[in-house]
């Protein structure tokens, strides 16, 4: 487990030839913005570059089935031990759990931007500092003195787009708006990107946002709203599990609450499945602590996890977790 720069990712790709890409499980635009983003950049380079996704995460959320992923292998490659696997957009290895990535690779790059990543690559890149990977993986084309094509150009601009919360987040930082120009510059069509992430909703997604925000609870002397999505919910709405995707940042714009959280039914995982999304609703506390704790993780502001547990056990835990993180003033 080495703490690499981005110099010596840069060198390794100049010297290697065969590469495997992926990302975490539940794919967000970053992640996949990434992957499309570095799968160009290796092309550029006349670099042997495959990207893999489990088949469990298709379909893909509504906002991201116009990026072309035609190509993503759902199964490893004959000759993956020949390739150097890249983890992108992956705070920790078991949000990746295929076991042939693990083991069979020839080396583990991990290029990240989250603070609490476990650095569980061969080799390790993480720059909390960036607002997103995909703002990573624009330094390391340039970098590398690779011309951004408009493609590679418009997937970098989606993952920066969507992990910035379309640059309202505080994570976006003057560079972060330099590299936009930058990838605005190199063809990306803004408006086009917005209609296709914003703007092509499907009227199913319309009546799960009306039944999320019926199913509306304050918990924690009000410091925590929380939204349950039930199976029953996707049944009689037509909607499908992707298509929760934003639902969470209705929730945390609610004034005075500290965290906002959706838990839904993954029923296409498992009877007990869930799956928490959380949102801190201050500047003060951390949702990513809240996340560790059911073994998942993310960002301070951002974050998000699995589990088995039922819904008032979920709750109970995050009570318990915001109490052990104090009100600062």
């Amino acid at each position: 487990m080495v703490k690499g720069s981005l110099e010596e990712i840069a060198a390794l790709i100049r010297e290697e030839q065969k590469f495997l890409l992926t990302t975490h499980e539940g794919p967000d635009g970053d992640a996949l913005g990434s992957l499309l983003g570095t799968h160009y950049l290796l092309r550029s380079l006349g670099k042997d570059s495959v990207m893999f996704l489990a088949a469990k995460e298709f379909p893909l959320p509504i906002e991201y089935r116009h990026l072309p992923l035609e190509d993503v292998f759902h199964e490893p490659p004959a000759d993956v031990r020949d390739r150097i696997v890249v983890f992108l957009d992956c705070g920790n290895i078991d949000r990746m759990p295929v076991d042939f990535l693990r083991e069979d690779g020839k080396l583990m790059v991990n290029i990240d931007h989250h603070h609490d990543n476990t650095e569980f690559g061969d080799l390790n890149f993480v720059d909390a500092g960036a607002s997103c990977t995909a703002e990573i993986i624009y330094e390391l084309a340039v970098l590398l003195d690779v011309k951004v094509s408009p493609a590679m150009a418009r997937a970098l601009y989606i993952g920066i787009v969507t992990d910035t919360g379309k640059f309202m987040y505080d994570a976006t930082k003057p560079q972060t708006h330099r590299v936009a120009a930058d990838l605005i510059e190199a063809g990306v069509n803004v408006d086009d990107v917005n209609r296709r992430l914003y703007e092509s909703v499907p009227i199913e997604k319309l009546r799960l946002l009306s039944r999320a925000l019926d199913n509306l609870e304050l918990h924690c002397d009000g410091q925590l709203i929380v939204s349950y999505i039930s199976d029953r919910d996707y049944r009689e709405t037509g909607a499908g599990e992707e298509m929760t995707e934003g639902i969470i940042d209705n929730l945390r714009a609610v004034d005075g609450i500290r965290v906002a959280a959706v838990i839904r039914d993954q029923v296409s995982r498992g009877q007990s499945a869930r799956k928490i999304s959380l949102r801190a609703g201050d500047d003060h506390t951390d949702v990513s602590a809240l996340a560790r704790k059911f073994g998942g993780g993310g960002h301070v502001r951002a974050a998000g996890c699995s589990t088995e547990l039922e819904f008032d056990q979920i709750v109970s835990e995050l009570c318990r977790g915001l109490d052990e993180q104090p009100v600062t003033s």
